[in-house]
């Protein structure tokens, strides 16, 4: 299976090569020129393994210049029930049934608390398989851009990973408390962590000129460096989290909720759209989905976008309890719009010229109805946020973080809507003591004191207990304190690379 990008270079690469680059030359994104196909048997066959069984099997549908033995290798390393691998909860992603016809697929139960965790405990092991296979010799500089979540995941999967240096950058004031001290208290000689005056959609632009950068990128690869990246823009983060979508299936036919072939819904929250992507590429290959539900926050671009076929960012952008999801430029929705237009690289090219030019476009009819065969979507606001978590802890005793909270409130107005009432998954990103100032205020407790410093307080209030990675935040110091404009990312990043690594 070979990789072509979205847009207009028709050169087609190996899959370890989409890993190892990241990006595109052209700027587009790499995407598998034909999806593989699960057969219904295989799926069958899936139900009794453990996860980093179907993990590897999964990813060799993609990754054909890995062997199953060798993904097995690292899925077993990574996700193994008898490995010290940092996930605290010995089933890796469990399924939790909320009622007949709603269950939460957790995952967060990694060493840092989010879903990034699924993808970026493995994508270190995949990237340096990649770099050994297409015989890179150079040193390769992870650039993160985040909304709160990749990047402490990201640091910590790459941390002290040789031939590797990772630096993040995250908007100085659009993530959690317990976020930015993750963050900048990352331990690891080969990291960096640097705050950006403005938004994700500022950091993750500054992020993407630096790559689109031709004399950087020629003046690092005479000092034996090349960029590469950790966010969903590159293949190796994007293709394990296909497994826990159809992981989350093989466990309700386990447990006697569907029968196999029943069509399931699966209700995501998200901001850059990689998290549905992978929900989206796991139906395509063969998954039984009745529909995918796009939840978004205050800054609902992506709901209009589903709802209309236009999409526009000029409208306010609103921080919110939802900080991961606080986007207005969903890099990943390229990648469906290269599917839905008939993989017309040029039409892409298009419709992303015109986004950075005047911040809007509009896809034909034809795509719009393409895309409306498998997406709904909605939005929920702050008040409903904070709602839904109150009601569903005082009604179930059941604990949500603000994303998870979206998207439970959107599948709620989905079946009020609609009439389907569809066994529906939402899928649960992030632990809710990562966010525990926003969801003590939605109990209506009183809110003082930090993010960290309050982790007790919604333990005693709750009854829950702290998850094991944030219980060591109380002793932490931050390392990292430096805060960029985003004019300045580049002399960052060369300064990281040059000065401060004796280069």
């Amino acid at each position: 299976m070979l990789y072509q990008s979205t847009r207009v270079d028709e050169k087609r690469i190996s899959s370890a090569e989409a890993i190892a680059f990241g990006l595109s030359k052209d700027g587009g994104l790499f995407v598998p020129e034909v999806f593989p196909n699960l057969p219904s048997e295989t799926l069958n066959q899936l139900v009794s393994e453990s996860y980093d069984r179907r993990a590897a099997y999964i990813m060799s549908l993609f990754l054909r210049d890995f062997t199953i033995d060798e993904l097995y290798g690292y899925t077993e390393l990574v996700y193994g029930a008898s490995k010290s691998n940092g996930f605290y909860y010995d089933r890796i992603v469990p399924v939790y049934k909320l009622n007949d016809n709603t269950s939460f697929l957790e995952l967060w139960h990694g060493p840092t608390c989010a879903f990034k965790d699924m993808a970026l405990q493995i994508m270190p092991l995949l990237l340096s398989a990649s770099l050994k296979k297409i015989g890179e010799s150079r040193e390769v500089c992870i650039l993160v851009a985040t909304s709160g979540d990749t990047g402490k995941a990201a640091l910590e999967g790459f941390k002290d990973v040789p031939g590797t240096k990772i630096m993040v950058f995250y908007p100085q004031d659009g993530v959690s408390d317990v976020q930015k001290m993750q963050m900048t208290s990352q331990s690891g000689e080969n990291v960096n962590v640097v705050a950006v005056e403005g938004n994700f959609d500022d950091a993750q632009s500054g992020v993407k000129s630096v790559f689109s950068d031709e004399a950087l990128r020629d003046d690092l690869s005479e000092r034996g460096y090349f960029l590469s990246s950790a966010n969903s823009i590159n293949w190796g983060r994007l293709v394990p989290q296909v497994v826990y979508y159809i992981s989350a299936y093989c466990d309700l036919v386990k447990n006697g909720s569907i029968i196999s072939g029943e069509k399931i819904n699966f209700c995501v929250p998200t901001g850059n759209f990689g998290n549905i992507l992978a929900g989206y590429y796991a139906e395509r290959i063969g998954l039984p989905v009745n529909r995918l539900i796009c939840a978004s926050n205050r800054n609902d671009v992506l709901t209009q976008f589903i709802n209309t076929g236009v999409y526009d960012k000029n409208r306010p952008f609103y921080t919110t309890v939802s900080p991961s999801m606080d986007i207005l430029v969903s890099s990943n929705l390229e990648r469906l719009l290269f599917e839905l237009s008939g993989k017309d690289g040029k039409m892409v090219e298009a419709y992303m010229s015109k986004l950075s030019k005047s911040g809007y476009y509009a896809v034909p009819d034809s795509v719009h109805v393409e895309l409306g065969r498998v997406f709904s979507s909605g939005y929920c606001s702050e008040e409903d946020t904070k709602k839904t978590i109150g009601d569903t802890f005082k009604k179930s005793g059941y604990l949500i973080d603000t994303h998870t909270a979206v998207a439970y409130k959107v599948l709620g107005d989905y079946r009020a809507a609609t009439g389907d009432d569809t066994l529906s998954v939402v899928v649960s990103t992030a632990s809710p003591f990562k966010f525990n100032e926003a969801v003590l205020a939605a109990l209506g407790q009183p809110v003082e004191g930090s993010g960290v410093t309050m982790l007790e307080n919604l333990s005693d209030v709750t009854g829950c207990a702290i998850p094991a990675p944030l219980v060591e935040l109380k002793n932490t110091i931050p390392r990292f304190s430096d805060t960029v404009t985003i004019k300045d990312m580049k002399k960052a990043v060369t300064d990281f690379l040059y000065e401060r690594l004796g280069h």
